[in-house]
């Protein structure tokens, strides 16, 4: 018995579009989409110029479907007004994806992490800091000069709690990790408080630290990885979270990642991201769905 013609392409077609989505997810077939905050670069931005942004773009140009973004200030309630919410029809939520979340974060189900970083000590070159190349150096600086400092940090991070094992709670200047103001973002204090001559040093996330590092003007900021000792854990391995029962697209993402791995790096070289080496990091089990 033959089979008609008419009948014999839909099932070529189905065959093909199995095929096109076979390791992917479905977003119903027709959209990428990603909850993040409008104003928090290097990471996202609603102008589309953070890294997240750009790898985004390359898994949905992968799976050949257009990205849509959800945005929200990343501060208290996030996750439960982009990830969880549910759009205005009420019957489907408003993204799928966050991107660019610590490794096995409690309120996501999160994939193996795409890269790992670490914070950061910066400072301005040529003020009076030059000779200072590793934590080590810069907590065993000469008293005269290590009382003078006036260093950044945000609390609670583990830049307050290194300064304060070590002595230089005095000179530590507290900065909020997530302001109330949405206009406020966290490379302000590379851009605008180290370059502008207000603090002589600040310990920053690594990402954040080479990002704006990179951009300054009229000043060259050097960036000093740090490294973790017992209690004080600087490194953190990063990957995407998807809602808890998501494993299938968890999986897809996964996926995605080995398939892009070249072109991610390339975009971390570019906004300057201190990497280290993602062997070592901790990667959540499969079956936590």
């Amino acid at each position: 018995m033959h089979m008609p013609v008419s009948l014999l392409r839909r099932c070529l077609f189905m065959v093909l579009a199995c095929a096109m989505v076979t390791g992917a997810f479905a977003y119903d077939g027709q959209v990428f989409r990603v909850c993040a905050d409008p104003n928090n670069l290097p990471f996202s931005a609603d102008t589309k110029d953070g890294l997240e942004n750009k790898i985004a773009s390359i898994w949905a140009r992968e799976l050949g479907l257009p990205i849509e973004y959800t945005w929200f200030p990343q501060r208290r309630g996030f996750v439960r007004k982009t990830l969880r919410a549910l759009d205005e029809s009420g019957f489907d939520y408003k993204c799928d994806v966050v991107m660019g979340v610590a490794t096995g974060f409690d309120q996501l189900l999160t994939t193996k992490p795409y890269y790992r970083s670490t914070y950061a000590l910066v400072y301005a070159k040529g003020r009076g800091l030059d000779d200072v190349s590793s934590g080590d150096q810069f907590i065993n600086l000469d008293p005269e000069i290590r009382n003078s400092l006036k260093i950044g940090a945000f609390t609670p991070t583990p830049g307050t709690k290194w300064l304060s094992r070590h002595g230089m709670t005095e000179q530590m200047v507290a900065f909020v990790a997530m302001s109330g103001n949405p206009e406020e973002y966290p490379g302000e204090i590379v851009e605008k408080e180290i370059a502008g001559g207000n603090l002589d040093a600040a310990i920053v996330w690594g990402p954040i630290a080479g990002y704006f590092a990179k951009r300054a003007e009229g000043v060259e900021i050097v960036v000093i990885p740090l490294e973790s000792e017992p209690g004080i854990r600087f490194d953190f391995a990063i990957s995407a979270g998807v809602r808890y029962g998501d494993g299938d697209r968890k999986r897809a993402l996964e996926d995605l990642m080995d398939r892009t791995e070249e072109s991610m790096q390339a975009i971390f070289a570019d906004y300057n991201v201190p990497l280290l080496d993602l062997s070592e990091a901790w990667i959540p089990p499969d079956d936590d769905d």
